[in-house]
C-alpha cells in the first residue's frame, strides 16, 4: 500500500515543483497503479515509455550527468536566434543507461530537456564474460563484439578480461560506465572530436547487446 502511493505522489520533476504526476499513458497509468512493478516489465511490455516519470518511479537510483553543452545558431526572418545544445547521460550503472539531446535558449532548460529524453531512451544493457582470455562467468564486459554509428563516427567494442578496465576514449568510457561496463577493448573512428556522435555512437553498440539472444 505504501509503494503505490509513494508512486501517486511522485514529483512532476526532480527540481521538486511538488506537481502530482496525472499518467497520461496506459503504461504510466500501469505504474502509478502498482501492476507495474519493475523496469523489465515495463520494457517488455507493448506499450511504449512516453513519459519520464516511469523511469523516475521504476529506477529512483538513476544517476544523471552532462556529457556536453554547444551553442547552436540559426538565422531566421527575424534574426539570429541562439539556442544550447545539451547531451545528457543517465543510468543505474548496473544494466540500464539512455543518452538523450535537448535544446533551449536556457542551459537549465536544456539540461532538463536532455536528461528527460535520456530518461525516455532508456534501454537494457546486456552485460557478461565474453572475452576468450577470461572464464569467470560475471557480468564485468561484454557478451561479444559489437560496433555502433553515429554520424562520421564509428566505435568497435571488445570483450575485456576482467580487470584491463575500459581502454578507449574518455566519452565512451563515461557511457560505458553508467552502463555498468567496467572491461571493454574500444576503438573509434571518424570525426572522434564530436562528443555528441561519440556517446551516442557507443550507445548504439551498447543497444545491440540486448537484440542478440546469448546461450546461459
Amino acid at each position: 500500500m505504501r509503494e503505490k502511493r509513494s508512486r501517486q505522489r511522485y514529483a512532476d520533476d526532480q527540481e521538486g515543483t511538488g506537481v502530482e504526476w496525472k499518467p497520461a499513458t496506459r503504461l504510466g497509468f500501469l505504474v502509478q497503479s502498482g501492476q507495474i512493478t519493475t523496469i523489465e516489465e515495463a520494457l517488455s511490455s507493448k506499450y511504449p515509455v512516453k513519459e519520464y516519470q516511469i523511469i523516475d518511479a521504476l529506477l529512483p537510483d538513476l544517476s544523471e550527468e552532462v556529457l556536453d553543452i554547444n551553442l547552436v545558431q540559426r538565422m531566421t526572418d527575424s534574426g539570429r536566434r541562439v539556442k544550447f545544445r545539451v547531451c545528457a547521460i543517465v543510468g543505474n550503472r548496473d544494466g540500464y543507461m539512455g543518452i538523450g539531446l535537448g535544446k533551449d535558449a536556457l542551459v537549465r532548460n536544456g539540461i532538463v530537456k536532455a536528461v528527460r529524453a535520456a530518461k525516455l531512451g532508456i534501454t537494457h544493457i546486456t552485460r557478461g564474460c565474453g572475452s576468450w582470455e577470461c572464464d569467470c562467468g560475471e557480468t564485468h564486459s561484454i557478451p561479444f563484439k559489437i560496433e555502433g554509428k553515429a554520424g562520421s563516427v564509428v566505435i568497435t567494442l571488445k570483450p575485456a578480461p576482467k580487470g584491463i578496465g575500459l581502454v578507449t576514449g574518455d566519452v565512451p568510457k563515461r557511457v560505458l560506465e553508467f552502463a555498468g561496463v567496467k572491461d571493454v577493448w574500444g576503438r573509434t573512428e571518424g570525426q572522434t572530436r564530436t562528443t555528441f556522435n561519440q556517446a551516442f555512437a557507443t550507445y548504439d553498440a551498447l543497444r545491440k547487446t540486448s537484440l542478440m539472444k546469448t546461450v546461459e
